[in-house]
């Protein structure tokens, strides 16, 4: 059965504890717990040892599981703390943006040197790292995730697949899945409202509100075999209220849901 999830970040203007209650009651299996700094940190790295067993007691009370994180930059110091963090709380994989910019060769080079040193470090912890292709990023786009992952053998790392991204880079997503499913260990999912650059409002993120053909995705996926997480990952809500949030996550199971029945992968 492929797990769903919500990336906490949705409920970033709320605390930890009201997100896991309505990520359950809207019917998911587990949570992206987000430790973006500037955006939301119910992971707070810098002191998550203070928070580990309040963390965890949420999630076991919710009858939820950790099924990822999301700190998003590629600094050494995060990361690590990432790392020791996931290990301890049981998280199994770490996600994180490319960073440098599109079409700059030395950019490219750089930041998967610093992916492939970071995987390294993150298998002696356990833990897997995870890089999708980013608009504007370095790796922003299916040729250039090709060639990242050429380039990074490494079992500790994959990708985390968005397909709102990959969209927005011009290409189909349900296909472009096919060429990268293989070493995909993540998938964060969402709706896209237009060619971008931006994903359009929350509400127009919601899985079934957009332009991607997502059944087209999901089918992609459970032909493909894919086991790992699917998290919902809804950007710019902060300033929304609880029950406009909580609309957004549970449209969006339904949706997913209801794709996934259908192709006899829940």
């Amino acid at each position: 059965m492929i797990k769903l999830g919500v990336n906490s970040v949705l409920f970033g203007g709320f605390d930890f504890a009201t997100a896991a209650k309505y990520i359950k009651m809207a019917g998911y299996d587990g949570v992206e717990i987000s430790a973006i700094k500037g955006m939301c940190e119910h992971l707070v790295l810098d002191n998550w040892q203070a928070q580990a067993s309040d963390l965890k007691q949420i999630v076991s009370d919710n009858g939820l599981e950790f099924l990822s994180t999301e700190e998003a930059s590629l600094d050494e110091n995060r990361l690590t703390q990432a790392f020791e963090a996931c290990a301890a709380l049981g998280i199994p994989v770490i996600n994180v943006g490319p960073g440098g910019k599109s079409n700059v060769e030395a950019d490219f080079q750089r930041q998967t040197d610093i992916i492939a040193k970071m995987a390294e470090k993150a298998e002696k912890y356990g833990v897997t790292l995870c890089c999708k292709a980013h608009v504007g990023g370095s790796i922003f786009n299916t040729p250039t995730t090709l060639r990242m992952m050429e380039k990074i053998q490494h079992p500790a790392f994959g990708i985390d697949m968005d397909p709102s991204h990959i969209y927005r880079a011009g290409e189909n997503p349900a296909e472009a899945l096919k060429s990268v499913l293989s070493r995909t260990r993540h998938i964060h999912i969402r709706d896209c409202k237009g060619p971008g650059p931006n994903p359009g409002t929350p509400p127009n993120q919601a899985c079934g509100r957009g332009d991607i053909d997502l059944f087209g995705y999901c089918k992609a996926m459970v032909d493909g075999g894919y086991k790992g997480p699917v998290c919902l990952e809804i950007i710019g809500a902060n300033q929304l209220e609880l029950a406009q949030v909580v609309t957004i996550a549970a449209e969006s199971y339904g949706y997913l849901n209801a794709c996934l029945r259908t192709l006899g992968a829940r």
